[in-house]
C-alpha cells in the first residue's frame, strides 16, 4: 500500500507522494498515467513525488497525467507546502530541485511563493506572444469567453510550428491596470484546468513587456482563484520572478499498485 496526499492550488490538482525512502519503485510514467485519470483514478492535474535532494531540502520529480515531464509552478508551490508539512524543513525558506534546475522558495502565513528562473526572451508572433517559462506557453490576449479554450488550445499545441514537443495555450483579458484573466490549455492534461503557474508567469511577464513595464506585480486570475507575479526587467529580461498563491492539502488515502 502507498500513502498519496491530494493537494490544490488554485484549482490545480495533483497526488504527491513521500518517495525520500524509495516506497515506489516501478514505472512512475505509467502510475502518472493510471491515477491522474479522473475516472479510473485518483484524478489530478499532475503526479509529484518528493525525492531526496544533495544540495537542496528536496527534489521535486513531476509528471502530467499522459506521462510527459515539464516543470509545474502551483505543483511545485503544492510541494514546498507537503515538505513543510512532511518536516523537511523546519524554516519557511526552503530550496528545491526540480526538472529545470534549482528554485528556493518562501512559506508565509497564507501563500506559498516560488522564485522561478530567469526569462531572456519573449518572442512575438503577430499580436501574441510565446514564452518559455519552465513550460512553454502560447499567449493570445483576447476575451476568453469568446472562445472555445480547448480548440484553440489544440489547434496550436498540434500546429507544424509546436509539433512534436506541443506548448500551452493561454487566452488573457486585460481587466484593470496590472491585473488580467486567463485560461489555459494545458500540455500534458490535454484540457483546460483551472489553474497554470508557468501559465500565470508567462502571461504577467507577457503583460510587462506589452506595457513596458520596468518591475512591479501583476495580479492573475485564474478560474481556481488568484496568483501574484513579481518581476524586474532589464535589457537581459526578466529577472527576480516570484509567483505567490495559495496552496491547500485536501486528502490522503493509499493505493495498491502492483505497476512496475
Amino acid at each position: 500500500m502507498i500513502e498519496f496526499y491530494k493537494y490544490q492550488g488554485t484549482g490545480n490538482d495533483f497526488i504527491l507522494i513521500d518517495n525520500r525512502t524509495s516506497i515506489f519503485t516501478g514505472d512512475k510514467i505509467k502510475l502518472a498515467q493510471r491515477w491522474c485519470d479522473r475516472r479510473f483514478g485518483i484524478g489530478s492535474d499532475g503526479l509529484i513525488f518528493i525525492e531526496n535532494s544533495n544540495d537542496a531540502n528536496f527534489m521535486i520529480d513531476f509528471y502530467n497525467p499522459d506521462g510527459s515531464q515539464s516543470f509545474c509552478g502551483n505543483g511545485s508551490r503544492c510541494a514546498v507546502d507537503f515538505a513543510k508539512f512532511l518536516g523537511i524543513t523546519k524554516t519557511n525558506s526552503v530550496s528545491f530541485n526540480a526538472i529545470d534546475g534549482n528554485h528556493i522558495a518562501e512559506i508565509t502565513t497564507e501563500n506559498i511563493r516560488i522564485k522561478m528562473k530567469d526569462v531572456a526572451m519573449v518572442e512575438i508572433i503577430g499580436d501574441d506572444y510565446f514564452i518559455h517559462t519552465g513550460s512553454p506557453h502560447y499567449i493570445s490576449y483576447e476575451k476568453s469567453e469568446l472562445r472555445n479554450i480547448v480548440e484553440v488550445g489544440k489547434a496550436i499545441r498540434y500546429s507544424e510550428k509546436h509539433k512534436p514537443a506541443g506548448t500551452n495555450v493561454n487566452l488573457v483579458e486585460e481587466i484593470v491596470t496590472n491585473q488580467i484573466r486567463i485560461r489555459t490549455y494545458e500540455r500534458g492534461v490535454e484540457d483546460e484546468t483551472f489553474s497554470c503557474g508557468t501559465g500565470a508567469v508567462a502571461c504577467a511577464l507577457s503583460y510587462a513587456h506589452k506595457h513596458q513595464l520596468a518591475d512591479g506585480t501583476v495580479i492573475v486570475d485564474v478560474k481556481g482563484g488568484q496568483l501574484k507575479v513579481e518581476f524586474k526587467k532589464d535589457k537581459n529580461g526578466f529577472s527576480a520572478i516570484w509567483l505567490e498563491g495559495p496552496a491547500e492539502q485536501v486528502f490522503k488515502g493509499t493505493f495498491n499498485d502492483n505497476i512496475n
